[in-house]
């Protein structure tokens, strides 16, 4: 194989946005993949659904970027989208035109990131 055939662009190390787990394994104030979106579990009951049915879980879910509910249904033992969740503090440098500057390794606003999406969530004042 020629090394023009190689594709090196991608840049991340391979980690999945999202990994598996049995809806039966779900905790309220955990976070689960809803509509294709990453939300945190605010809400979940579970029911029989007859003689021979699979109980069905309920979740109710926060969009954990924009605040938005969603809401589904699925059979205990499915398996459903957990998004991966990393949170970073950087030190705040400027805000222009809306646009934060940040600066690593030592935190003023942290940034939550899900999904291939970020959102500065919160302020920490740096102590001195």
């Amino acid at each position: 194989m020629a090394d023009a055939d190689l594709d090196f662009q991608t840049g991340d190390a391979g980690a999945s946005a999202t990994y598996p787990q049995q809806c039966s394994a779900l905790r309220k104030n955990g976070f689960v993949v809803l509509k294709n979106r990453p939300c945190k579990i605010v809400e979940m009951s579970t029911s029989k659904t007859g003689k021979h049915g699979h109980a069905k879980v309920h979740l109710v879910g926060i969009d954990i970027f924009s605040g938005k509910k969603y809401e589904d249904i699925c059979p205990s033992t499915h398996n459903m989208d957990v998004p991966n969740i990393k949170r970073m503090d950087y030190q705040l440098i400027g805000i222009n035109e809306g646009y934060l500057s940040l600066l690593q390794d030592s935190g003023e606003i942290t940034v939550l990131n899900a999904m291939d999406e970020e959102a500065a969530i919160g302020i920490k004042a740096l102590g001195k």
